[in-house]
């Protein structure tokens, strides 16, 4: 197999899936001692290009972050986990799906904290777009994050193309 063949060969979703753990620090916390947001995206950013770097076995760069939710607060001292798995593929961009977790250590009660879908466009040595490698779903659940991320896409698209309509007549 050539190394092109072998950029392109499509990959299952565990194959690039990331889990990446942090333990929450005071430089990490704001005024009311849980993380700043900008803390948490910034992991999130990283969980994520990490994902897409190992799904293109390429440079990639964020394109967008269609959504970042932050569902509960996350506390100094406790421990934060990013899971990171791609969603689905275009030609040379994927969205990648982010859920974060904390864990407060004394109690062992765990948070769904934050939630998060980014697209990251895959670069080749002269860092133009190239094509990615396809994506082989092998469960529901990742039929089902694959079907919701292609809604996602869509969406985005036509919110492109009418954004950039609207400019044109200004």
């Amino acid at each position: 197999m050539s190394n092109s063949q072998a950029l392109t060969t499509p990959k299952k979703v565990s194959t690039s899936e990331v889990i990446m753990t942090e333990m929450v620090l005071p430089q990490h916390t704001n005024a009311l001692g849980s993380v700043f947001g900008g803390t948490v995206m910034s992991w999130v950013d990283i969980a994520a290009a990490t994902c897409a770097m190992r799904h293109s076995s390429r440079q990639v760069v964020t394109a967008s972050v269609d959504a970042l939710h932050f569902l509960a607060p996350i506390r100094l001292g406790w421990i934060v986990t990013i899971k990171a798995s791609i969603n689905f593929v275009g030609g040379t961009s994927c969205e990648v799906g982010v859920k974060v977790t904390s864990e407060n250590p004394i109690s062992g009660e765990t948070f769904h904290t934050a939630s998060a879908y980014l697209t990251f466009v895959s670069l080749d040595s002269h860092n133009r777009p190239t094509p990615m490698p396809g994506l082989i779903l092998e469960n529901d659940e990742q039929r089902r994050r694959h079907s919701a991320a292609e809604i996602r896409r869509a969406t985005r698209l036509k919110l492109k193309s009418d954004l950039q309509a609207r400019k044109g007549q200004s």
